[in-house]
């Protein structure tokens, strides 16, 4: 297995990770503890370095596999999936713009399987708002963790307000990214049997 491949298992690792320190305190409950969130934070924002290294790693050095193409965007699935249902979890993140989130990934999902099950067993790759989706969920829950660690009490407001207009900014993009990956890739659709 190449380095980049294992980049990508190191962060479908840190999920179990992420959930541990997310889950032992909640934003704006009684007790909370920022120090948990901070670290959810960090862990968090070393799993998306992650997906940016293992992309231009395999790019660089030639290492684009099949098996890279498949785990990479599962691996930004179960992060920023785990994330947000924490975020939900806390007020921040509303069901409908999970639920985007949850309908686009899995018709982009079984997109890929009816390409990958085709006679010539196409692997559709990350298009360009496949990447900005991702890219603007890792920083919006990057922004939300770190923010509600490090913000005081008394700007709480501030962050659950602009944390909820991200949340809906991603769901935007997030529709946007699927309707163009299902439009874009509608012949494996059409001659699907």
């Amino acid at each position: 297995m190449n380095l980049p491949n294992k980049l990508t298992l190191a962060r479908i690792l840190l999920v179990p990770v992420f959930m541990v320190f997310a889950s032992l305190t909640q934003y704006g409950a009684a007790g909370y503890q920022p120090m948990w969130y901070l670290a959810a934070g960090v862990v968090f924002a070393l799993a998306s370095f992650t997906d940016y290294l293992d992309g231009h790693l395999a790019r660089k050095w030639g290492m684009i596999t099949d098996f890279g193409k498949f785990a990479d965007p599962l691996a930004d699935k179960l992060l920023t999936t785990v994330a947000f249902l924490y975020m939900m979890r806390d007020g921040v993140c509303s069901p409908v713009v999970l639920s985007i989130i949850l309908a686009r990934e899995f018709a982009v999902s079984g997109l890929r399987m009816v390409a990958a099950g085709a006679k010539d067993g196409k692997v559709i790759a990350a298009n360009m708002w496949g990447k900005v989706k991702t890219v603007l969920q890792m920083l919006s829950i990057i922004f939300y963790y770190f923010a509600a660690a490090l913000a005081g009490p008394t700007n709480e407001g501030v962050v659950m307000m602009v944390s909820v207009a991200l949340c809906w900014l991603v769901a935007a993009v997030t529709a946007i990214s699927g309707i163009k990956y299902l439009v874009d890739n509608r012949h494996f659709i059409n001659t699907a049997k």
